[in-house]
């Protein structure tokens, strides 16, 4: 059935049967697919049906469906016309992750972070408006994503502005109704209705030909039968801020869905929630008993769920993993150190430090403004709080960062995850400018590890920094050890000599090392020997090493990271540099100035030209023309 439908008009006059079957096969090729590439399978199956009511329901070109996050829309992606690329998921070259507007015309809105769909659908409606054509728009959100400041910003603006918009609340954790039976469906149905809003609507006009005293008492009288609702239904919060409740309704119903939902359509105006509850991973056992694990997950067995083979040989740890053991074992030490996430605690490796210290670990939700300054008010009291955050989900944070940690000088520990290109979920995910974005804020210190072994000594380190904020930035996946090389003691603002060479420099930071590592040693496999330097500090830049090169006759310097170019470690190299007063040509090689698609991520740094090799190949022909 699933093969003939290339768009959402041939599932609209779908008969009840037809659409559970349907629904059905969604199912089985996200499974199907999500299995053999990885993907966000847990919440796009729980909302099947959520999806399939609404294209029922709507004109997604007139009224313009904006998922929030994005990791919601599998089902959606499969039904506007790509269910034959949908093999290609997360893949080189093959469709995204997400919603993006430059992939279909059907995605109203590209999404990656959450709690954008609030504010961004009120502006393509408020848009619309303009352009003469007020047609509803729909926001789809889950009760993780209204956790957010921006989600509530959003909300209250809509219910004061009394947009016509429609705002699917999908509660996947029934966070907010802990019981939901026939009662609610039943109450959801009568009140969206046109008969109940044409009595309501009637009564009210009625009223206000009565005098004052009257009408008044007659109000008082209306507004308590109205408020039996809010006895039966969660929708007080809702109604107080503007907005018209409708719920909790099944998720996993079509039929009751789309007459909802054609009820609010055709009766009601000004903002609508309507209050879905779903389960998360619907659909798929395995799922459904471990929403966590399959909220995103690397390519799985089907039966099993296992996403790798079992190995015989140890298996390396994560950089997440060691940032956790590191930061729990030295907290056994210190009772002041504190750890803090925003509801990523499995993907931060922080789940370990939870189950070791309960009582000093915090999970604020999805919410990194309120994060980062909940830790600068822990360092006012002489706390050691470290607060780990995705490279790409600190940008959100970045007033607060600004103004009340590093204006204020305050001792935060930041341990900024993700850093670099991260693979299959693409330019919304990649940590590609935190190097440029945070090198600029005085009184911030920033290190990168070149290896895991590097990794625990900077969270050691940071524990015992005090003097302002200090951050650690690493990147996703197995961690590198180089046992054959000697690492020294830490030192702030220290760069590390690796080798000694000839004319010619080598600087990384970070990760990156891996890259200019392997240049180095094919270069010495071919007589040129450059120094190697790993320079574990961005801010403040070792500028002595610079000096020492000038002396020791170097001419020319190439630097490396997993940062974009602009703004990064090769600029602070730079501008050091001109400051000086050194003669230096300068190579950098890092992050181009776009926005890196998604893939395989050794499969994305060929694409941008970040590879040992291409490390190799610059100096080869460097040497030929010197």
């Amino acid at each position: 059935m699933l093969e003939n439908i290339e768009s959402p008009e041939q599932i609209k006059s779908l008969s009840k049967a037809e659409t559970n079957k349907l629904c059905k096969e969604i199912r089985e090729r996200i499974i199907e697919v999500t299995a053999k590439n990885g993907g966000h399978i847990a919440p796009s199956l729980g909302v099947v049906e959520i999806t399939v009511a609404l294209l029922k329901t709507f004109d997604p070109f007139e009224n313009s469906i904006v998922w929030d996050v994005g990791h919601q829309s599998y089902a959606y992606k499969i039904l506007t016309g790509r269910n034959k690329e949908f093999d290609t998921l997360r893949q080189f070259n093959g469709i995204s992750g997400f919603n993006n507007i430059s992939e279909s015309k059907y995605d109203a809105f590209g999404v990656g972070h959450s709690s954008t769909s609030i504010s961004a659908g009120m502006g393509i409606y408020t848009g619309k408006e303009l352009n003469g054509n007020p047609k509803k728009v729909i926001a789809v959100i889950g009760d993780g994503a209204l956790t957010a400041g921006e989600a509530f910003e959003g909300m209250n603006n809509l219910g004061g502005m009394k947009k016509n918009m429609i705002v699917i609340l999908n509660d996947n954790k029934m966070s907010i109704s802990k019981n939901v039976g026939g009662l609610h469906y039943y109450l959801a149905d009568i009140l969206s209705g046109r008969p109940y809003n044409k009595i309501k609507e009637e009564l009210w006009n009625k009223v206000q030909v009565f005098p004052r005293k009257i009408r008044k008492k007659l109000i008082s009288i209306v507004r308590h039968i109205e408020g039996l609702k809010s006895v039966l239904i969660p929708n007080g919060f809702f109604e107080d801020i503007g907005f018209k409740y409708y719920g909790p309704i099944d998720g996993h119903n079509t039929a009751t869905l789309e007459r909802i939902l054609n009820n609010v359509n055709k009766n009601i105006t000004g903002p609508v929630l309507v209050h879905v509850v779903t389960k998360k991973g619907k659909g798929f056992e395995l799922a459904e008993n471990d929403a966590t694990k399959f909220h995103g997950i690397a390519p799985f067995n089907e039966q099993t769920g296992e996403t790798q083979p079992k190995r015989t040989k140890k298996i390396q740890k994560k950089y997440s993993h060691i940032f956790a053991e590191t930061l729990s074992k030295l907290a056994g030490e210190d009772e002041k150190i504190t750890a803090t996430t925003a509801a990523m605690a499995e993907g931060t490796g922080l789940s370990y430090f939870m189950e070791h210290h309960p009582d000093r670990f915090f999970d604020v939700g999805i919410c990194e403004q309120h994060a980062v300054t909940f830790n600068a008010g822990m360092a006012m009291q002489d706390v050691k709080p470290f607060v780990a955050i995705y490279s790409t989900f600190l940008q959100r944070a970045y007033d607060q960062i600004v103004h009340d940690v590093a204006l204020q000088n305050l001792p935060v520990r930041f341990a900024i995850d993700r850093g670099g290109l991260v693979g299959a979920d693409g330019p919304t995910h990649h940590g590609t400018f935190d190097l440029s974005y945070l090198s600029c804020v005085p009184n911030l210190t920033i290190m990168a590890p070149r290896d895991g072994d590097e990794l625990k000594k900077m969270v050691k380190y940071m524990a015992k920094y005090d003097k302002g904020p200090i951050a650690v930035r690493y990147p996703r996946g197995v961690a590198k050890q180089y046992s054959e090389l000697k690492s020294p003691r830490l030192g702030y603002a220290k760069s590390e000599m690796i080798f000694k060479g000839n004319d010619s420099a080598i600087i990384s930071i970070g990760t990156a090392f891996d890259k200019a590592y392997y240049a180095y040693k094919k270069l010495k496999g071919k007589g040129i020997e450059p120094y190697l330097i790993n320079a574990r500090f961005i801010k403040p830049l070792d500028k002595k090493i610079l000096v020492y090169l000038a002396k020791e006759g170097v001419k020319h310097i190439v630097t490396v990271e997993h940062n974009a170019r602009i703004g990064g470690f090769g600029s602070q190299v730079l501008q050091a540099i001109n400051e000086i007063g050194l003669d230096f040509a300068v190579k950098i090689f890092g992050i181009p100035d776009e926005f890196v698609t998604h893939g395989a991520t050794n499969k994305l740094y060929e694409e941008i030209g970040l590879t040992g090799e291409e490390i190799l190949r610059y100096f080869i022909n460097y040497y030929d023309k010197s």
